[in-house]
């Protein structure tokens, strides 16, 4: 079995084929999320190193650090939310796993749909009032309590954007079986 962004476009391709609107979304997303999950990788790698150089900071030359714990923050918020649609491409999130052995492959194949569906009502939501939130933070110019003081419209914007691909994601998954592509 292949892994990693190769596999990623094979499979998006082999699920919507075509030049249809949802096989071009698939293919856009899937491109998207590779060159996200790149950057949230370095941003993981920088955010330990903000952290080690912290710890060393104030270990070896006892110099405060205002900045550093809510740049890491910031970087670990970033990646985890933009990386989510990655993950879902994936099936990788956190599922309940206990009544596949049950059912047939159909039932399976319906409560997929059915979880994603779900999971796109709530992630809409989530991803409206993100917007909103990054919104009022960028025209009240609102910035977080520490000496640092970076603008809160950053974690934010990065929150509602990753929750937004999110959803485009799971869309796909919800038309991808109403217009004849295969599950994965």
């Amino acid at each position: 079995m292949m892994h990693g962004p190769v596999a990623d476009q094979a499979e998006t391709s082999s699920v919507a084929t075509g030049n249809t609107p949802v096989a071009l979304l698939g293919r856009a997303l899937s491109v998207c999320n590779n060159i996200i999950v790149v950057f949230a990788a370095l941003a993981l790698i920088a955010a330990c190193v903000i952290l080690s150089y912290s710890v060393l900071g104030r270990a070896l030359f006892h110099s405060p650090n205002y900045w550093q714990d809510e740049a890491a923050v910031f970087l670990l918020v970033g990646a985890t939310f933009m990386t989510s649609a990655y993950v879902q491409s994936q099936r990788g999130h956190v599922s309940i796993e206990a009544f596949v052995g049950l059912l047939s492959a159909r039932a399976n194949s319906i409560r997929l749909w059915l979880v994603d569906v779900a999971s796109f009502a709530f992630c809409t939501f989530f991803a409206w009032k993100s917007w909103t939130l990054a919104h009022e933070a960028y025209v009240d110019g609102q910035v977080s309590n520490s000496m640092w003081s970076p603008p809160l419209a950053i974690p934010y914007g990065l929150m509602a954007l990753g929750m937004t691909l999110l959803c485009v994601q799971l869309l796909l998954q919800i038309l991808i079986p109403l217009t004849g592509g295969a599950r994965r």
